[in-house]
């Protein structure tokens, strides 16, 4: 198990005991202590769940989860002291996947943590999504908002993996391994082609621009700034 999981949560002693839960049921914790912090951590190093407490210095957690769901489907457990049904309504309205109320039992958030994931993980084996674009692993259908893009089977494979791999910079050298299985060599440049075929139809219809360029590394799938 290598999940990692990034608690945002700003009481010491809760991201203790959470820190201390997780890591000894083998998952990778990361912590922020708010909600700015948490934001740059997740579009740093995307984690593969959230745990996120509503009440927070500077930006609420409402608004945390409202923007990780802007950049993504990064799964939102919210925690907070907030147990009124009209609560529970705003935090899922938000975007949060799931709502426990603090006190909480570990070995219950542990169990909702695993659903979660498990349910993610499902999601994953036929559909990756990031901003507006989405492609089905099963159909090998891509596509930017509702307009179906018609790719190459290289093509397809790129965009499979820079999706699997949102805001991680993906080296030339990992592009090339991955999809054609060896290295072309430092003067090949069918790498920049395909990148360019790729660009030219995802934004065909003048949608902004998603793969960028990381002069000398390689490229990254990411928002426009």
């Amino acid at each position: 198990m290598n999940e990692r999981i990034l608690i945002i949560e700003d009481d010491p002693s809760i991201s203790k005991l959470l820190q201390r839960g997780l890591a000894y049921e083998g998952y990778n914790v990361e912590c922020a202590p708010d909600g700015k912090t948490g934001l740059v951590k997740a579009r740093d190093n995307a984690p593969d769940l959230v745990v996120l407490d509503w009440m927070l210095p500077g930006l609420d957690g409402l608004e945390v989860c409202h923007r990780l769901r802007m950049g993504g489907s990064i799964p939102v457990l919210m925690l907070t002291a907030k147990d009124t049904v009209e609560d529970r309504i705003q935090g899922l309205d938000a975007g949060a996947d799931d709502y426990m109320v603090k006190p909480f039992n570990l070995d219950e958030l542990l169990a909702r943590i695993r659903a979660l994931l498990r349910r993610t993980q499902t999601d994953r084996v036929q559909g990756l999504k990031f901003a507006d674009l989405s492609l089905d692993v099963g159909t090998h259908e891509v596509y930017r908002g509702d307009k179906l893009i018609a790719l190459t089977a290289k093509e397809f494979e790129l965009v499979e993996l820079f999706l699997r791999h949102p805001r991680q910079v993906m080296t030339r050298e990992v592009l090339f391994d991955r999809v054609w299985g060896y290295d072309f060599g430092g003067e090949s440049n069918v790498l920049e082609v395909y990148i360019r075929y790729l660009r030219q139809k995802l934004e065909e219809s003048g949608q902004p621009r998603l793969i960028h360029t990381v002069r000398g590394v390689g490229y990254v799938l990411k928002e426009t700034p």
